[in-house]
């Protein structure tokens, strides 16, 4: 039996690490401790780029159409880690907590070894997912149930 990804798996993969980065960035540093596998678990990892702090220019445009402007400025976390001779896992984040970053890039590259991808897939992406869309509902809703209609009136009519 070898160990390499199915055809679906192979074809699915890059449209997917968008979607699981976008997961991995969004998630709290306690949800990612609480999925990370054991250090005596992991292949060797090699710091490619250990985890450092930076800035990124924020960029808005008003009412969502209009010129893009300079927002300000958000501190950011990038890191990126090799298993082995295997997968590059990379991320940013929001913030400055360099652990959060760099469990992230750890399961980016787990997630692209063939070995490790279902179950992820599984067991850390599906959930912190689910619970993303639930907090994003739940917030939606809370927004939605304040939310005030205006009209006008035209004076002079009856």
């Amino acid at each position: 039996m070898t160990n390499k990804p199915s055809s679906e798996h192979a074809s699915s993969a890059p449209a997917a690490r968008p979607a699981w980065l976008a997961v991995l960035a969004r998630a709290t540093l306690a949800e990612l401790e609480s999925l990370a596998p054991a250090k005596n678990e992991l292949p060797e990892l090699k710091s490619v780029r250990p985890p450092e702090i930076g800035m990124v220019m924020l960029r808005g445009r008003v009412g969502g159409t209009g010129n893009p402007f300079n927002l300000g400025e958000a501190s950011v976390v990038r890191c990126a880690l090799r298993l082995g001779d295997g997968p590059l896992g990379v991320s940013y984040a929001l913030g400055r907590d360099k652990r959060r970053a760099e469990l992230a890039a750890l399961f980016d590259a787990l997630l692209q070894d063939p070995l490790h991808h279902d179950r992820l897939q599984r067991q850390v992406i599906a959930p912190l997912a689910r619970a993303q869309a639930h907090a994003r509902a739940q917030k939606q809703g809370d927004v939605a149930a304040s939310k005030v209609e205006f009209f006008t009136f035209v004076r002079g009519e009856a």
